[in-house]
């Protein structure tokens, strides 16, 4: 039986690596071993960091719509209960996104929660 080589084999599959190392600095983009590694790695940050931006952004979110609760004067925890006893479905960042851009509609949204508490 022949032996088998790897030329094209190896060849497709360290370019498929170093193509997707580009961007890493130096040795990272330039050596197949070390562009490995460092693929890896920023694979699994990428997996990880697509889960937290949901978590960081409802974060944000929430300390906008509390700044816009505090100048209606209503704390964010009471202002969430409000809405929830008003009936009002509006998801954080739709709230969000009125506290910086519409605050009348807010202070609306606001006034509505406070007479349902």
């Amino acid at each position: 039986m022949a032996r088998v080589k790897t030329g094209v084999v190896r060849r497709r599959r360290h370019k498929k690596v170093l193509k997707l190392a580009r961007g890493f600095y130096s040795g990272r983009r330039k050596h197949f071993r070390k562009a490995k590694e460092q693929l890896e790695r920023s694979l699994v940050y990428a997996y990880r960091d697509r889960r937290r931006k949901k978590r960081d952004f409802r974060r944000l979110w929430i300390v906008r719509i509390n700044a816009a609760c505090r100048l209606n004067d209503l704390s964010y925890s009471r202002f969430i209960n409000g809405l929830k006893k008003a009936g009002i479905e509006l998801d954080r960042k739709i709230l969000a996104d009125l506290a910086m851009n519409d605050a009348a509609a807010f202070a609306k949204i606001a006034e509505a929660a406070k007479k349902a508490l």
